[in-house]
């Protein structure tokens, strides 16, 4: 989405008229109608004010990716991340046990088990991942209790 389609959106989300945010921009409606139409780009100290205006980042006014956007969208937001290299930067093993020599096989069995969980249990894809998630996460505690008494 261009930045002028961006504003465009934005501004009709929030429910206001191009003379309403003129208003509280203080620019004209032609001003706000020729960044909507891409025939110019706001001023950055604009731009600043727009994205406090429609309640999202600077990077989201400019580039319409919810990174760090809209936070009335925490589930696009979360479903863009790249939670592997995210976490990698913390634990570094995320970044380099998928070349691990027989780690396939392993992958293979946790994708049938995956499979097996779901289909017996009904359960739909994101319930499973949470599901299993949180039954290896107790595995952790107890071990963890048990090496750290």
């Amino acid at each position: 989405m261009s930045l002028g389609e961006n504003l465009l959106y934005l501004r009709k989300k929030a429910g206001l008229s191009q003379e309403a945010v003129a208003e509280k921009l203080n620019v004209s409606r032609q001003t706000v109608s020729k960044w909507e139409t891409g025939q110019t780009v706001p001023e950055l100290i604009k731009a600043k004010l727009l994205s406090q205006l429609y309640n999202v980042s600077y990077n989201y006014l400019i580039s319409g990716s919810h990174m760090g956007g809209d936070v009335t969208d925490i589930e696009m937001i979360v479903d863009e991340i790249d939670w592997t290299s995210a976490w990698s930067k913390k634990y570094p093993i995320l970044d380099s046990y998928q070349g691990m020599k027989g780690i396939n096989t392993y992958s293979e069995k946790i994708s049938e088990l995956y499979d097996t969980f779901k289909n017996e249990l009904g359960f739909n894809d994101v319930d499973t991942v949470l599901v299993l998630k949180d039954i290896l996460y107790q595995k952790y505690k107890t071990a963890k209790k048990k090496t750290n008494p």
